[in-house]
């Protein structure tokens, strides 16, 4: 009896044993199955978005000086012009009233000249015979000399009206020119169509506009959130959709006092700088996300921010000790991306983080 006894005390001996041997192993295999991370160091940036474009920081719209129909258009979107080159001829359409105006004063002004002619003539056969004196000779030669430029005036003022042009003063009016160096980005008109003189009253119609493609600007928007955050001087990384794997820098220049609203929220728009590169060419127009960076700082010890253990604004992570166990230690943040974050104290390069 004694030995069954005996025999039943080992077989207890041997499944506790068994068991809290098979309990450990697994506990031992459930902390190596956790994964862990090290702290890394890494650049972060705080940064805020602003959606906009990128445009010429120069656009000039050239326009008409007269009214009539376009004749010849010697340019083309693309085409890059200089400083008075030709861009189009306009076929003037003249006004009647002023031109009926005109054309009334040159014949007041041929009278009149004529009329001054013959008493020239007149009066230097006098003056040969000495019948008028010189100073009475010279009063009508000045007559003469004035109702001649008079003429001429009116003369070219006809013809300033009916074609643009005078062959005495060589303007050309109805002739286009570029005012500035550029590349054409537009031509909105095509030959026949009737073009309005830009004046005081109207803008006129706009022949082809010319930019400095080698001078691009960012304009964008910012939220009202974090406009109180930006400042001129700032660095922005641009994305630029049409232009893959690739990003540019600028540096903020312009942000301004006023907000707009859109879309039911208040944004205020900045410009920026942008430093381009040879090896790629930005077309006006292109739509571009832009960072700004708020803050940054560079190499410092970091890790993933969802590894944090957050209580009442205290923050923790767990640690791989010796024992294979896990530690919760307190640990001092600085700077976060929104991914990554600073670690000021708690933590070293060699610490092994649970990842959470």
């Amino acid at each position: 009896m004694e030995k069954k006894y005996i025999i039943l005390i080992i077989l207890c001996t041997v499944v506790v044993l068994g068991g809290g041997g098979f309990y450990m192993s697994q506990s031992e295999e459930e902390t190596e199955a956790v994964e862990t991370e090290k702290p890394e160091r890494i650049d972060i940036m705080k940064k805020t978005t602003a959606t906009g474009s990128i445009v010429p920081r120069k656009e000039i719209d050239i326009k008409s000086q007269v009214s009539g129909v376009v004749e010849t258009i010697y340019i083309e979107p693309g085409q890059v012009v200089s400083n008075g080159q030709l861009l189009a001829k306009i076929r003037i359409i003249p006004d009647m009233v002023n031109l009926n105006s005109a054309q009334s004063d040159l014949k007041t002004a041929r009278l009149n000249f004529e009329n001054a002619k013959r008493e020239k003539e007149r009066q230097e056969v006098l003056f040969k015979d000495k019948i008028v004196s010189e100073v009475e000779y010279n009063r009508f030669l000045l007559d003469y000399n004035l109702s001649r430029e008079r003429l001429e005036a009116a003369e070219s003022n006809v013809q300033l009206i009916k074609e643009g042009a005078s062959r005495k003063s060589g303007q050309t009016t109805n002739l286009v020119r570029a005012t500035a160096d550029g590349m054409v980005l537009d031509v909105p008109v095509r030959e026949g169509s009737f073009v309005i003189e830009s004046n005081t009253f109207n803008e006129g119609t706009t022949i082809a506009s010319v930019a400095d493609m080698n001078a691009m600007i960012f304009e964008g928007m910012v939220d009202e959130a974090d406009i109180g955050k930006v400042k001129e001087g700032m660095e922005l990384i641009l994305i630029i959709g049409a232009i893959e794997n690739k990003t540019f820098n600028a540096t903020l220049e312009y942000v301004s006092p006023k907000g707009i609203e859109e879309e039911g929220a208040i944004k205020f728009e900045v410009r920026a700088n942008v430093a381009l590169d040879r090896d790629n060419f930005i077309r006006a127009g292109y739509s571009a996300n832009a960072d700004i960076v708020l803050e940054k700082k560079e190499q410092v010890l970091a890790i993933k921010e969802s590894n944090l253990i957050v209580e009442n604004d205290t923050s923790f992570v767990e640690i791989k000790k010796e024992n294979q166990q896990f530690e919760r230690i307190l640990v001092k943040t600085g700077l976060s991306d929104g991914v990554n974050v600073e670690v000021i104290s708690g933590l070293s390069e060699a610490d092994h983080i649970k990842k959470l």
